[in-house]
């Protein structure tokens, strides 16, 4: 396919080079003339192992060029990747001003052009950054609508300095969002890579992966650097902890726990990360991130209960009362916190959970149930359709299989507030709390 790139920088030089490479032609453009230059003379504009001998092996085959000249490059190819820069500004929101400036360019040059064209955005941009930035600039530079004359794709990238060439062409995954079928059929061909799963997603979603995924990078060197220097201050070579963590593979280095929800509870998560907090400062340590997930696991219960009284309906019903589906063990479960809440402000509950239903009787936790909560527990009916019967508002608090067979009997004027994403949404009114 016929393909520019603009931007010259790391991310671009790259996917030229690369691009390149698996027999595309490719036009680079850059406002740099210093870039244009050694593209041109076959060297790379960053150092990158593989790099080089991409761009050289590109020019010298002909299937590789530079230019300043964006009318140029969008009279003579079908599909454009936008790779410019959008760094940080002071308050830490990002400086759109190239992306801004390349899409006007890009719009100009489409007034002169017939066919459709596909511009990719593969810059960092966060969510709707394409539909209310990108897109509108477009769209008014060129005087044609997206999707009819020319379709707007978000395609992340996902290199890492050092080892880009490896990762172009073995990615973890491939990530197209599309304004239209069309351009996303064009955009698949050129971006997926074999052995690696193609993601079709929407604009905003491909926007938002990128985020994620840097984010959970920064998160696990944060982590790992508190939880070596916790270990070191006790004697013990955090190294090796961490070294024995990532041999866990089913629970630490998993899709294990990284489903948004609500917040969690239990009786070992609460106690031992108050306890790592406690040694931390006993040992006179800053652990600024292991000391925030306790208030953060907070902030998911707040956001619970605002989601529930977000109308004025007053009868809540409550699916689900232990910190988890399949227990009985009520102990710190944020769902108990959460209806201790609405009662405090005078919502009139009904709460079934078949496991504590029968754990009043013959469970282990009979007397906490009894002691501890009893006004909770007289507020239990005994079967879900007493539930529905009472409710106004229901609330999925734990992941019980059969609470999606409840959920199907919602009627008309009944709200679900789903905190675990549990089965199909039914039709209606419907709130998750992260969807």
């Amino acid at each position: 396919m016929r393909i520019s790139i603009f931007g010259l920088g790391y991310v671009g030089a790259v996917t030229a080079a690369c691009l390149s490479d698996e027999g595309h032609e490719i036009v680079g453009v850059d406002m740099n003339p210093v870039k244009v230059d050694l593209i041109n003379a076959g060297r790379s504009p960053v150092i990158e192992d593989g790099v080089g001998d991409l761009v050289a092996d590109g020019v010298r085959d002909g299937r590789l060029r530079a230019t300043s000249s964006c009318a140029d490059a969008i009279r003579n190819t079908d599909l454009a990747f936008v790779c410019v820069g959008t760094p940080s500004q002071p308050n830490g929101s990002l400086d759109l001003t190239h992306l801004r400036r390349v899409c006007e360019e890009i719009g100009d040059a489409l007034r002169e052009r017939d066919e459709f064209f596909v511009v990719v955005l593969r810059s960092t941009l966060l969510p709707g950054t394409t539909s209310d930035v990108a897109l509108p600039i477009l769209e008014s530079a060129s005087g044609k609508q997206a999707g009819r004359h020319f379709g707007v794709c978000v395609n992340p990238e996902f290199l890492r300095e050092g080892s880009a060439v490896r990762d172009f062409r073995e990615p973890p995954k491939v990530v197209v969002g599309a304004s239209d079928e069309r351009s996303r059929a064009l955009l698949t061909a050129v971006a997926e890579q074999p052995g690696a799963v193609t993601i079709q997603a929407e604009i905003p979603l491909a926007e938002m992966v990128k985020y994620a995924d840097n984010a959970w990078h920064a998160l696990k060197v944060s982590f790992a650097n508190e939880i070596g220097s916790l270990a070191k201050a006790q004697g013990v070579d955090g190294r090796r902890v961490m070294d024995v963590f990532c041999t866990d593979q089913k629970l630490n280095l998993s899709a294990s726990y990284l489903k948004p929800g609500f917040a969690f509870g239990g009786s070992c998560l609460p106690k031992d990360v108050r306890a790592l907090s406690y040694r931390g400062r006993s040992l006179d340590l800053d652990l600024p991130l292991l000391n925030a997930i306790l208030p953060s696991n907070a902030q998911q219960l707040e956001r619970a209960f605002d989601l529930v009284t977000a109308d004025e309906r007053r009868r809540i019903g409550v699916l689900g009362l232990s910190f988890k589906a399949g227990t009985d063990d009520l102990r710190e479960s944020p769902t108990v916190d959460l209806v201790e809440r609405l009662i405090g402000k005078g919502y009139d509950l009904a709460i079934f959970d078949d496991n504590v239903n029968l754990a009043k009787l013959v469970g282990a936790n009979r007397d906490f149930i009894l002691t501890q909560i009893p006004h909770i527990s007289n507020l239990m009916v005994d079967s879900a359709d007493d539930l529905l019967a009472h409710a106004e508002t229901v609330v999925v608090a734990t992941a019980d299989p059969s609470y999606a067979d409840v959920l199907a009997r919602v009627h008309a004027g009944q709200r679900v507030v789903d905190l675990t994403r549990i089965g199909r949404p039914p039709e209606g009114e419907y709130d998750g709390i992260c969807w």
